[in-house]
């Protein structure tokens, strides 16, 4: 919930910069009409001698004398005037030229008023500048409060944290991480019986992750429980094209944190200001906003209940000052949900929408590895329009499914292709799925699919029977095997290959040259590590920790384990050659095979040769 006071401020602000631009505009309107007010009522401006001159030759009908200028209209009925100054009786200036009023009946004189059109211009111009100073003046010295000139002011959003809908209750998987938080939020409600025993709970407390794990709704959920003023902002809000006040801003919003005490200061996206100083790409004022981070956070003592929590998916660039017991001196990392937290986020996102009660959230939580808490949540509700769109009263598992191959790989393509095209990607898919079924340790087919997607023309999913994160040697052969699966049925079917494989060579590739450089399962180079997991460091600079000499061996390896491979994938195809066909076959037909139906046809060819899987 907004504050009401921040957006009563920031209305007011609205408003103010619409009256000061009203201001500028009526200066301009009157400053251009006094200027230009002769010509727009009496015709054209002539020197008063030439007036005087056309009065003498009798070239003038009639003339009006005011105080400060003189219209006349011409016989040929065009009309001219001329300027007096600011004489004490505009008369003089006619009779020192000569010319005696009593002599021309066509000559009057208008009645002198108190404020003629002149004046009252001349005052209004004066009002204008007066009060558009005084505004201007207002406006600089209201700069705290929501001024034009308020750039130092912090733009962070407060939030009462027991309005905070947003529990631990409400937040699915992160077991790990909520105990973390658990004494935090401890703290906040009791701090007396951490001081009086002398313990310190830590001043900052960076969340790391990768998208969409939940580090912001934890943050907001430790406010909830908690029940303190929440201050939500970013790393890119303290950025300023001016320098300082990245700096200023950050000032403004430790103290209204102070202020409120006991609260919690939130900054997603950290890294936009906590970089790693003295790199040649990082500004002057970026730095000035980091070092005053900084300093305000060294400027808690143990009795200010103020908490900083801060999330960025990338540490790796973070200043290592930021990162030093005493202000970021807890990190708390939120990895991808295993299989039992995707099953409860699924869970807890699955109560407010309308399921079929034959859903079976294991298999989905086995189909969804890799997804974020924020993937699944976005599944389920794409699951539940594709529901709407069809007038299905309730979201079935097939809806989750085209959900989930959405959410990967894009939507489907309604787009017509040739017979040879549909043909080569049906090869293909069967090639992947054909080998893995004859691989030790690969993962059981879920479903094969030639629709196409996104970028992909079909695709070949998988369903883990366990999730690990320890993989064999023998594992990683098994992957980038049935990874060239899809190459190798081009090669035996059509004798000519495509450029369809490309993606499957790249993560081969990628896959192939970590085992040798990274996981030490080369026989060749033996167990040494070779670089760093990322091959460029944040400087730019390439981080090659080996010779030129042992790059070519790397690169020899990486080849020599490929064509291993990938001959191992053409061995199995081509001995099981009748089942490659019929896969295709059945795949040009139905476009989309599950995993059982796949189980079915293969076990079928496998019973009635009697030969066994291996």
């Amino acid at each position: 919930m907004y504050n009401n006071k921040k957006n009563h401020s920031k209305n007011n602000h609205r408003g103010g910069l619409n009256g000061f631009w009203v201001f500028i505009i009526l200066l301009v309107l009157f400053s251009l009409l006094y200027l230009f007010m002769p010509s727009f009522n009496n015709g054209t401006s002539v020197p008063l001698s030439t007036l005087i001159q056309d009065i003498k030759n009798n070239k003038v009908k009639s003339v009006v004398i005011y105080p400060n200028y003189a219209t006349a209209v011409l016989n040929k009925g065009s009309k001219i005037y001329a300027n007096l100054g600011t004489p004490t009786n505009p008369v003089d200036e006619f009779t020192a030229s000569g010319i005696n009023l009593a002599n021309y009946p066509n000559i009057s004189v208008a009645p002198r008023s108190i404020f003629n059109f002149s004046d009252i211009l001349t005052l209004l111009f004066i009002i204008v500048i007066i009060v558009s100073t005084w505004y201007m003046v207002r406006q600089f010295r209201s700069a705290g409060s929501g001024g034009i000139f308020s750039m130092g002011e912090s733009r962070a959003r407060l939030f009462i944290g027991k309005k905070q809908s947003v529990t631990f209750g409400g937040v699915a998987g992160a077991k790990e991480a909520k105990e973390e938080v658990f004494e935090i939020v401890d703290f906040l409600k009791n701090p007396k019986k951490y001081t009086n025993l002398g313990a310190r709970i830590p001043k900052g407390v960076l969340f790391v992750g990768l998208p969409g794990t939940g580090k912001t709704l934890l943050a907001k959920a430790i406010a909830g429980e908690s029940g303190v003023p929440f201050f939500s902002t970013s790393g890119s809000e303290f950025e300023e094209m001016l320098v300082g006040a990245g700096a200023s801003r950050v000032r403004d919003l430790f103290m209204k944190a102070r202020k409120t005490a006991p609260s919690i200061i939130f900054i997603d996206e950290i890294d936009a200001v906590a970089r790693k100083r003295g790199v040649s790409f990082t500004s002057t004022h970026t730095e000035q906003t980091l070092n005053q981070i900084l300093v305000e956070m060294d400027g808690f003592d143990s009795t200010t209940n103020v908490i900083v929590i801060a999330a960025t998916n990338r540490p790796d660039v973070l200043d290592p000052a930021i990162l030093r017991p005493g202000r970021f001196d807890r990190t708390i990392t939120l990895d991808l949900p295993d299989l039992e937290e995707r099953k409860d986020i699924l869970l807890l996102h699955a109560k407010n929408k309308k399921m079929s009660g034959d859903i079976n959230f294991d298999k989905i939580a086995k189909r969804t590895i890799g997804f974020s808490g924020a993937d699944l949540e976005n599944m389920l509700n794409e699951a539940t329009i594709i529901a709407a769109k069809t007038n299905k009263p309730y979201v079935s598992e097939l809806e989750i499914e085209e959900a989930a191959t959405k959410v990967v790989m894009g939507p489907e393509k309604k787009r017509v292709r040739s017979d040879h095209e549909k043909q080569v990607v049906a090869y293909h898919e069967s090639g992947h799925a054909l080998v893995s079924k004859f691989l030790p340790e690969s993962d059981p087919v879920h479903r094969i699919s030639i629709v196409p997607r996104g970028m992909s023309g079909g695709a070949t999913m998988y369903l883990p029977s366990q999730e690990n994160k320890l993989y064999t040697k023998t594992k990683f052969i098994t992957l980038i095997t049935h990874m060239l699966g899809g190459r190798a049925a081009e090669k035996i079917q059509f004798n000519d290959i495509t450029n369809g494989a490309s993606d499957d060579l790249k993560k081969a590739s990628e896959m192939t040259r970590n085992m040798i450089t990274q996981f030490g399962m080369s026989d060749e180079l033996g167990p040494v590590q070779y670089g760093n997991d990322e091959e460029s460091s944040s400087y730019g600079i390439v981080d090659k920790n080996y010779s030129d000499k042992t790059a070519y061996k790397i690169d020899v390896e990486v080849a020599k384990m490929i064509n291993s491979c990938y001959k191992k994938a053409l061995e199995i195809l081509q001995q099981h050659k009748n089942i490659l066909d019929a896969l295709a076959n059945a795949l040009i037909e139905k476009e989309v095979l599950e995993g059982e139906e796949f189980e079915v046809l293969v076990n079928g060819f496998i019973n009635e040769s009697g030969k066994t899987t291996g």
